[in-house]
């Protein structure tokens, strides 16, 4: 039985990432200085009591990233769908594997 559309779609996804020189999600390492890329999942504003922020899901085939940008209420050219490739050191919690405050360099947008 061939591929589903979704397990091809995460291959390209994955191959035009390394291609690229990015590190795919699942080899990142907390506490490394990583370059990852991908399609952003979902954005959205988190207001907190003292500092609001931008986060986002940036998954590349392999696995998924979250993005913090402390700071910040909106950022032009991040939103959803999206292609990006970010730098930044990974932390690990409990939940996703998160980068703050990324370097970011914004891709032509996707279309599936």
């Amino acid at each position: 039985m061939g591929k589903s559309k979704e397990q091809q779609q995460a291959e390209d996804l994955l191959g035009a990432a390394t291609a690229a020189g990015a590190t795919p999600i699942v080899n990142c390492r907390g506490g490394e200085l990583s370059t990852v890329a991908g399609v952003l999942r979902s954005v959205t504003l988190r207001p907190r009591d003292t500092v609001p922020a931008v986060e986002a899901v940036l998954y590349d085939g392999s696995g998924q990233v979250r993005l913090v940008w402390l700071g910040r209420r909106q950022i032009a050219g991040i939103s959803p769908g999206r292609s990006i490739a970010v730098t930044g050191r990974i932390t690990c919690n409990e939940t996703d594997p998160t980068i703050f405050n990324p370097r970011y360099e914004l891709h032509e947008a996707q279309h599936s």
